[in-house]
């Protein structure tokens, strides 16, 4: 969206440029918040699919976005929008430099990572600088050259926030004293902590020359199917996190769905943080692997149409939401005060016009009015804004812009 410079008189600043801004209004209180995250797929590849059975009912029974853009490209882009408010720099999918006390970041360097052309592992994220501005259409990364593919819808942009702070909600949610975790699929029981894929079991740090006896051929990093993948973790990508700089905040908040302390075993025994992030592994966020078999295949032509999608791959990402959705609803934490769930895809991975970057996004709450269809401009900037509303947190970053509204139509007043 484009970036309106609203000069406040009073305080002779710009809200593009506060890092950490007053709590913003219009919400209710809520007491759990679960993001769920799914991927890859807009809003019309979503909606009335035959395959999506679960999130067809839901969207009827809950409350939908239906002019939620993410926005921009590639997926880590939009996950450190959601919870940081900004790209800081980065617009790539690349692996963190992982516990990189040396180099300089994106945002002090004004430099931003891209895919294409190839930047360097990411260094972590602090401080504070100028992130990367939001071109209407991208030409690097996905799409090297013309005609580029959309941000947001294609027209709207944004430009680079001088005073970005590197900080995320996990961060705002330690300083108050309150808890949050990252709940992600397949991890695996060895944790987070310089893990940048895993199938659950093997992941990048495997050696497999310790494996004996020895195969034809044998066995590689090139057979892990990456199910877990630190782009969809965006906390980790934080020096505060990965050096633990807050008390209760550190690589050991980031779990998998399974364990004595994962996501199901949480919410079974009602011991949910404040704020929980979700993201399934990508055979079940309906983002896909080349290498898993026909049922997680790449959607063979993603045109923009439900037409060349894998319906196997939507089909599973459904079965997936509703374990998850089911699980959180039958929690004790769900009874516990108002709380709200909510699903949204992290942008539209086709975005060749005239498809733009609009993504469903769905709110359900434990109280409030239900079956809202709010036609409402958000975007990513105006979740993270609203999330930060309910919880009584400052307004972080781009999430602070004038010209990004609080959801309340969908999360609504407990009163």
């Amino acid at each position: 969206m484009k970036l309106k410079i609203a000069i406040l008189s009073i305080l002779g600043v710009t809200a593009a440029f506060a890092a950490e801004g007053p709590v913003p209004a219009g919400m209710p209180h809520l007491d759990h918040v679960f993001v769920i995250m799914m991927e890859n797929h807009g809003i019309g590849q979503v909606q009335n699919n035959p395959n999506l059975p679960f999130t067809n009912e839901w969207t009827s029974l809950a409350n939908t976005a239906t002019n939620y853009f993410a926005i921009a490209h590639p997926s880590l882009t939009n996950y450190l929008e959601i919870v940081g408010g900004s790209n800081f720099g980065i617009q790539s999918d690349n692996y963190p430099d992982w516990h990189n006390a040396y180099c300089t970041t994106n945002l002090a360097s004004g430099v931003r990572s891209t895919d294409n052309p190839s930047s360097p592992p990411i260094c972590p994220i602090f401080g504070t600088g100028t992130d990367a501005a939001t071109t209407a259409i991208d030409t690097t990364n996905e799409a090297s050259g013309a005609p580029g593919v959309n941000n947001i819808d294609g027209t709207q942009s944004i430009a680079g926030a001088p005073n970005t702070s590197g900080k995320t909600i996990a961060d705002q949610l330690a300083e108050s004293g309150r808890s949050w975790k990252s709940y992600q699929e397949s991890l695996g029981p060895q944790g987070a902590d310089l893990v940048n894929y895993s199938d659950g079991f093997y992941n990048n740090n495997t050696n497999f020359a310790l494996i004996t006896p020895a195969l034809t051929p044998p066995l590689s990093q090139a057979g892990i199917v990456y199910l877990y993948a630190a782009k969809h973790n965006p906390f980790v990508y934080f020096r505060s996190i990965q050096e633990g700089y807050e008390p209760g905040s550190d690589l050991t908040n980031t779990v998998d769905f399974e364990g004595s302390n994962g996501l199901f075993a949480d919410l079974r025994a009602g011991t949910v943080p404040a704020y929980s992030f979700i993201a399934p592994n990508q055979c079940n966020d309906q983002h896909g692997r080349g290498n898993a078999g026909p049922f997680c295949n790449y959607d063979p032509n993603d045109n923009g149409t439900q037409a060349g999608l894998n319906p196997a791959l939507m089909q599973r990402g459904d079965i997936a939401l509703k374990r998850i959705v089911m699980a959180i609803k039958q929690s004790p934490a769900w009874k516990q005060g108002s709380n709200a769930i909510v699903a949204v895809w992290d942008e539209d991975d086709y975005s060749v016009s005239p498809t733009v970057n609009k993504v469903l996004a769905i709110v359900d709450t434990n109280y409030g009015t239900h079956g809202v269809v709010s036609s409402a401009p958000y975007n990513h900037f105006s979740l993270l804004k609203s999330i930060e509303g309910g919880l009584g947190l400052p307004c972080l970053n781009h999430a602070c812009d004038t010209n990004v509204n609080v959801m309340s139509d969908l999360f609504g007043f407990s009163f």
